[in-house]
């Protein structure tokens, strides 16, 4: 298992020059950094790589940025743009040493109303057709996907575990995984630890969020059942903080934080880490 940082906490959008963030992850005790790719052609992965390696890192994941544009359930315009840029991750991933590619791959963040059933099954089987053809590349590739619900004002179409697996069964990839954040399942979930249980080997990815958006382990979640569901199903993959603060000011607006929740962003990133060894368990 390793312990990872999102680098929405530092800086949008991730540049090749971000890279200067690296030695000071290194430095608080991280394994591995997540890369939000907001536009491939923000970063040349070689550079990027070459970072890592440099500073003893690796890239744990990318974080696919759905924005406008890019909707698996949208126009076919819509649908094309998302492919595109989706595949382009998955050839950075390669280079950027095999990383997954994780979040929402599905539909635009924000895309949250209330759709009639009969438009519901239209919409899932688009997704389903899209992820597919994704899986399919990313199979080839040697990539993998892990498909993240989000909660309801972020979304309307997949907000569980339940409905993350059903996805993954029409699917069937095996490229394809699940992503669970804290976050996200302390609104939807009703027992977190069950969650986590339920999807088993399927889990691929998980997010350590406070509730607040603020630091794990200093909000109001029981992390005990938690720790103890991730060890349960022998979870090895990436354990990565995503914390958003007022300071990066495009996030703060699509994430909602309209308030300082922690006196210093590095304290998210420190105290966050200090909180997670200690559940798990984990000696720096």
């Amino acid at each position: 298992m390793r312990f990872g940082i999102n680098s929405f906490l530092f800086v949008s959008p991730f540049t090749t020059d971000s890279v200067k963030l690296f030695p000071k992850f290194k430095k608080w005790g991280f394994d591995s950094v997540e890369v939000p790719v907001e536009d491939p052609s923000h970063i040349d992965p070689v550079k990027v790589k070459a970072a890592f390696d440099k500073n003893g890192l690796v890239c744990g994941s990318i974080c696919a940025c759905m924005g406008p544009g890019r909707d698996f359930r949208g126009t076919a315009e819509e649908q094309k743009t998302a492919m595109d840029y989706c595949k382009a991750l998955v050839d950075q991933a390669v280079v950027l040493g095999h990383a997954k590619i994780i979040g929402p791959v599905y539909s635009v963040v924000g895309k949250a109303d209330a759709v009639e059933p009969a438009q519901q099954k239209v919409e899932f089987q688009l997704v389903v057709k899209n992820l597919k053809e994704l899986g399919k590349y990313a199979e080839s590739k040697g990539i993998t996907i892990c498909v993240e619900p989000l909660n309801r004002f972020e979304t309307d179409f997949l907000n569980t575990c339940d409905q993350g697996l059903k996805l993954l069964k029409a699917v069937n990839s095996k490229a394809l995984r699940l992503h669970l954040d804290t976050f996200h399942m302390n609104i939807e979930e009703k027992n977190q630890a069950e969650a986590i249980k339920k999807a088993g080997k399927l889990l691929g990815h998980f997010h350590a969020c406070g509730t607040d958006r603020g630091t794990p382990g200093g909000d109001s979640l029981d992390w005990k059942p938690i720790v103890a569901a991730l060890k349960a199903v022998k979870y090895d993959g990436d354990v990565v903080i995503e914390s958003f603060t007022t300071d990066v000011k495009v996030i703060a607006r699509a994430a909602a934080i309209w308030r300082r929740i922690e006196p210093t962003r590095d304290e998210i990133a420190v105290d966050g880490l200090r909180n997670l060894r200690k559940a798990f368990g984990k000696k720096k």
